[in-house]
């Protein structure tokens, strides 16, 4: 609301400079000032002068953009209502108001408006500040909330009941090593969702990895691997490495497996049983491309734009019935950017899809390097 702190000084100047003056060089009353035309010029907000017939006399570039304003006309029905009652009483009025007009592709946009008097001429100041953005994070964390107290309840809830039954079956070994088991993929679940959110809050301001080092990318595309066999082979999906073998990457080991891993739970998640996952490493001039390409049901091309939008869902129903936050492409994101790299994907729907981190090499130049070990690459649950 910064805009309007700014507005609110300029409508008090612009007050001020538009009473009536006994100078005979004052302005007719169906002109602006230069003063007030100046102070109009600097608003951040949608700025629109009304004259006492409800025709506009200066209107910025925002308020047209928006799509409020056409020709010499003020398009909102709502905002030429609120601008009367000012006129009538010289009460300034403040409001909230949605549009159907479009800018940069938007469907609608919000508005936060404030209408004024500009002294006794008739004359209204109409104020409009796109306030949409901040009601979609609004609503954006709202979700993450309800979705974040979901996948909580789970497991906790999970794990309570679990411990009550092996209480109860004390006395049959072999119950207690069935629920111990899923006492420990719950505790699992819930230990990857806290580490996720930690993760998030860690890189989400973008900033550039402070103590990067030299990391293999075998290893940690082996270590992601290992942490997703068990909910891969739950679906007898087979989860293969494969590519240029030897590379190293500038960063941080740990950020880059979680990166990983997410891609490659979300492979697994997306896929339908007895299918492969493939996670490839290659070089690229200063750079080492890693992808992790499923055969998947495939992303829907208008989603594609948005899904590495924290707590974005394609299908909200599918995504908790897998058992996903929402956050694991926001995390992938975050990473490439804090590695100063990118991440980008290819998809169809029914033909599966490939994402593809690309990572700043160690070194400048992405060279593969001799094996330390002498384990293949490819590696199957």
């Amino acid at each position: 609301m910064g805009g309007f702190l700014v507005g609110t000084l300029v409508m008090l100047a612009i007050r001020r400079q538009s009473e009536p003056s006994s100078a005979p060089d004052a302005p007719p009353e169906d002109t602006l000032s230069p003063g007030v035309a100046s102070l109009l010029a600097v608003l951040p907000s949608s700025a629109v002068v009304l004259d006492r017939e409800d025709r506009v006399l200066r209107a910025s570039s925002a308020a047209r953009a928006y799509g409020l304003v056409r020709g010499d006309n003020l398009i909102s029905a709502e905002l030429l209502a609120l601008a009367r009652k000012v006129r009538r009483d010289g009460e300034i009025r403040e409001g909230e108001i949605e549009t159907s007009g479009r800018k940069f592709g938007q469907e609608s946009t919000s508005f936060a408006v404030r209408v004024a008097p500009l002294g006794s001429n008739g004359q209204v100041l109409v104020l409009a500040e796109d306030q949409t953005d901040r009601l979609r994070v609004e609503a954006v964390r709202r979700d993450f909330v309800a979705n974040v107290s979901h996948e909580l309840k789970t497991p906790v809830g999970a794990l309570s009941l679990l411990a009550e039954t092996i209480q109860d079956a004390a006395d049959d070994p072999e119950a207690v090593t069935r629920f111990a088991g899923r006492m420990q993929h719950e505790a699992a679940r819930l230990t990857y969702l806290i580490q996720d959110l930690i993760t998030l809050s860690r890189i989400q301001g973008a900033e550039e990895i402070p103590t990067p080092e030299p990391v293999p990318v075998d290893e940690a595309v082996h270590e992601a691997i290992d942490r997703c066999s068990t909910k891969a082979a739950s679906k007898d999906i087979t989860l293969v490495a494969g590519g240029t073998g030897g590379l190293n990457i500038w960063g941080d080991d740990e950020l880059l497996v979680t990166a990983l891993r997410n891609l490659i739970d979300n492979a697994v998640a997306y896929s339908p049983e007895h299918t492969r996952v493939v996670v490839s490493a290659r070089p690229a001039g200063d750079s080492v491309e890693i992808s992790v390409s499923d055969q998947g049901i495939g992303i829907p091309e208008n989603a594609q734009e948005r899904i590495f939008e924290r707590f974005f869902r394609v299908d909200a129903a599918r995504s908790r019935s897998t058992g996903g936050t929402g956050l694991g492409l926001a995390i992938v994101k975050h990473v490439a950017v804090a590695h100063g790299g990118e991440v980008s994907v290819w998809s169809k729907e029914g033909s599966g899809s490939t994402f593809t981190l690309r990572l700043p090499a160690f070194g400048g130049v992405a060279v593969a390097t001799p094996r330390t070990t002498s384990t293949p690459l490819e590696a199957a649950t």
